[in-house]
């Protein structure tokens, strides 16, 4: 699936509620400009023109422009795929919602900002957003790249709503920010009770990344394990970039670990599984969100990734008749097979869909009042949001089994 460019818009009515009713209701820099097209995408920015759920309450009706909303996410780099992940999620949702007339038959307008998971281009993208009419924002991914862009969405009072998964996050104090999945302290409290009182590992090693998810998934994973009296036999720190963990695995290797904790992004954390198991270590790899997605998979290779252990709130597109529908549709929209990060993202679509409905689109105070009021039963759990942003609190256990993840004890 190819973005649409940044240099067209698209007027996009994919019929998502029809396949989804088969088992349940419809519920950077660089500019954006474009006129009605399907021309070739941009990593840049893009415009489209996207579709709905059920219309909401009249807005008033000299009001027929589009709702604006911002994708920031990642399109390039290492960090891509979860970029073209969320940006499906999302859209699906927004198809669905204005083919069925909009938000008071209002259009929504999704934009999408490459933030090259970079916090600079990060800051820079939520000025742009700011400066240029959008009401949301949904992203970015990564949890550096959201903090950098709080102070100036609080600011601008834009709702956004986040994949990242540090506590640092709920720590903020915004308002106007949202998480469409739970922080590390889940995650992490979920992974080491499996750990220690399931899997009866002894001997517990770690390796993190220093970005602000390892070091949430180092906090997190330490305190979860010190609740259980367990004390790591090994603590090692890289960096986001590295690429060779020799030196920290070598040490790693000393221990003797039964089981080895990775709180490193998708791509990282594949290599260092690799990596460890070129160097002989036989531990049972563990971690939270990246170790059950695809690309740790890819990049670990599946012989090397058999065994996994991830704590995750989307175990697979199995597992009730609402995950089916999604990736029935995420299928037929795309020709792809759906994950975690679409789930996440298509979950947190609908909720600012369903806000927009009760505010006849209105953004600002309105909108995040409105967004912290849904509740909803979502693909990834039953969001209820507290005064943090946090909308969903708990996770369950998968193990990768022929590059696949499914669900612990089956």
């Amino acid at each position: 699936m190819r973005f649409p460019s940044s240099r067209h818009r698209l007027l996009l009515a994919v019929p998502v509620c029809a396949v989804l009713a088969l088992t349940q209701a419809c519920s950077a820099p660089g500019s954006k400009t474009g006129s009605t097209s399907t021309s070739s995408p941009s990593p840049t920015s893009s415009s489209t023109t996207a579709g709905s759920a059920a219309p909401g309450p009249a807005s008033p009706a000299s009001d027929t422009s589009p709702i604006k909303i911002a994708i920031v996410d990642a399109q390039s780099g290492q960090s891509s795929s979860l970029g073209k992940w969320e940006y499906n999620g999302v859209k699906l949702a927004v198809d669905a919602a204005n083919s069925a007339g909009g938000i008071g038959g209002r259009k929504v307008e999704l934009t999408v900002f490459d933030d090259q998971n970079d916090p600079t281009v990060s800051t820079n993208l939520a000025r742009k957003v700011a400066s240029e009419g959008f009401i949301a924002v949904f992203g970015p991914a990564e949890s550096a790249d959201a903090i950098a862009m709080s102070p100036i969405m609080q600011q601008a009072k834009i709702p956004y709503i986040t994949s990242g998964q540090s506590p640092a996050l709920a720590k903020l104090g915004n308002p106007y920010l949202f998480l469409n999945s739970p922080t590390s302290t889940t995650y992490d409290a979920t992974l080491a009770k499996y750990a220690v009182n399931t899997a009866k590992f002894t001997n517990i090693a770690m390796i993190t990344n220093n970005d602000a998810y390892g070091k949430g998934e180092q906090g997190a994973f330490t305190a979860a394990l010190k609740a259980l009296g367990v004390t790591p036999v090994a603590v090692q720190t890289v960096t986001p970039d590295q690429k060779d963990f020799s030196a920290a695995l070598t040490s790693i290797r000393q221990k003797n670990p039964d089981a080895l904790f990775i709180g490193a992004e998708e791509v990282e954390s594949g290599l260092i599984a690799k990596q460890a198991r070129g160097l002989g270590i036989k531990a049972t790899i563990i971690g939270a969100a990246p170790i059950s997605t695809p690309v740790y998979v890819q990049t670990a290779g599946v012989q090397d990734a058999e065994g996994s252990v991830a704590s995750t709130p989307y175990l697979s597109n199995d597992t009730t008749a609402q995950s089916r529908a999604f990736a029935a549709a995420y299928k037929a929209a795309y020709g792809d097979t759906a994950e975690l990060h679409g789930a996440k993202a298509y979950d947190g679509a609908e909720i600012f869909l369903q806000a927009l409905k009760a505010t006849n689109g209105a953004g600002g105070q309105a909108l995040a009042d409105a967004v912290r009021a849904v509740k909803y039963q979502g693909l990834v759990g039953n969001f209820a949001f507290d005064e943090t942003g946090v909308g969903v609190h708990e996770t369950q256990i998968g193990i990768i089994k022929n590059g696949v993840l499914t669900p612990a004890g089956s």
